[in-house]
């Protein structure tokens, strides 16, 4: 990518698109086009048709999803599937149309089966089940994937997939009703300790694993992978570590300075019991994280502390 040419960053508002524009901007990239879901519905064909007729914008980051926690997956479950299927089949369809040079696909992690070995290596990709309570938004973004695969395939497209792990960062979700588990971790325990209130309570046994990444360092690793890598395969983005949802809770409650407990509540459901990327792929490109959980989880709940809309979310 030159510095003069047309960037399209879909989802510009989001925890991954903000990090992703801000990356842009750091690295020089100053022509960068955007629009909030209020000027641009992406569900909408005809509108979306019109914006890359106007703007024929060169690359494309397609960071625009409808995404949320086991509970707004397992909810709003036609929704998650409807929106995220209308979003990226309107996007790639017209990236081809208009003839975008490269369009970077977000995926999700989710796409694998739910007992797949483990780290999750990309060839594992439809190879079992998927877990339940989050099926729809992962066929949605294997949907995804496969558009991305099939442009190439028929027209010779240059688009690309990633599959990021479990995020966090700045412009999170913090609704507890559709938010992931480290944000939702975080309002909890701060407004515990707001509160004096004597438990924490959290869903599960504690005992699933998880890996978490910053969301810069994924804008990091787009950056990246637009720039050096052309290839059909989809590429895993993590950090290659992981913890148990109790340990992080311990984390973050030894960070906010909360003095109860931790209550687990084993009737709630856990997920899927290991998640972790195999990233030796992203390795052997040139790339790895840069910023530490504690890092970074200090770093994010600074910033939950100092902007009062969140803590009233």
């Amino acid at each position: 990518m030159r510095s003069s040419d047309k960037i399209f960053v879909a989802g510009h508002r989001g925890m991954v698109g903000s990090a992703i524009t801000r990356k842009l901007k750091g690295a020089g990239y100053n022509n960068l086009i955007t629009r909030s879901s209020r000027e641009l519905d992406l569900r909408d064909q005809l509108a979306v048709t019109e914006f890359f007729e106007t703007e024929q914008p060169d690359y494309v980051f397609l960071a625009a999803a409808k995404v949320g926690g086991i509970v707004a997956n397992n909810t709003w479950r036609a929704d998650f599937l409807y929106d995220n299927l209308m979003i990226e089949s309107n996007i790639i369809h017209q990236a081809h149309r208009s003839g975008v040079k490269k369009l970077l696909f977000l995926g999700s992690s989710c796409i694998y089966p739910k007992l797949a070995p483990q780290p999750l290596k990309e060839e594992y990709l439809l190879s079992g089940l998927l877990e339940p309570s989050n099926e729809p938004y992962a066929i949605a973004k294997i949907a995804g994937i496969k558009l991305c695969q099939a442009y190439r395939d028929q027209y010779g497209c240059n688009f690309i997939s990633v599959m990021p792990t479990n995020l966090y960062g700045f412009n999170d979700n913090y609704d507890l009703q559709s938010s992931h588990v480290l944000p939702a971790l975080i309002r909890k325990f701060h407004e515990a300790k707001e509160r004096e209130e004597p438990q924490v309570v959290i869903w599960g046994t504690g005992s699933p694993l998880r890996e978490f990444m910053h969301a810069d360092d994924l804008a990091d690793a787009c950056l990246h992978l637009m720039e050096h890598y052309n290839d059909k395969a989809p590429v895993n983005v993590g950090v290659g570590e992981d913890i148990s949802i109790i340990q992080l809770a311990e984390l973050i409650k030894n960070l906010v300075g909360y003095k109860g407990r931790i209550v687990l509540d084993a009737t709630k459901p856990d997920g899927t019991p290991r998640k972790i990327l195999d990233v030796s792929k992203l390795h052997a490109l040139g790339w790895r994280h840069k910023i530490s959980l504690k890092e970074g989880l200090r770093q994010v709940y600074e910033d939950y502390i100092t902007t009062p809309e969140k803590t009233m979310a």
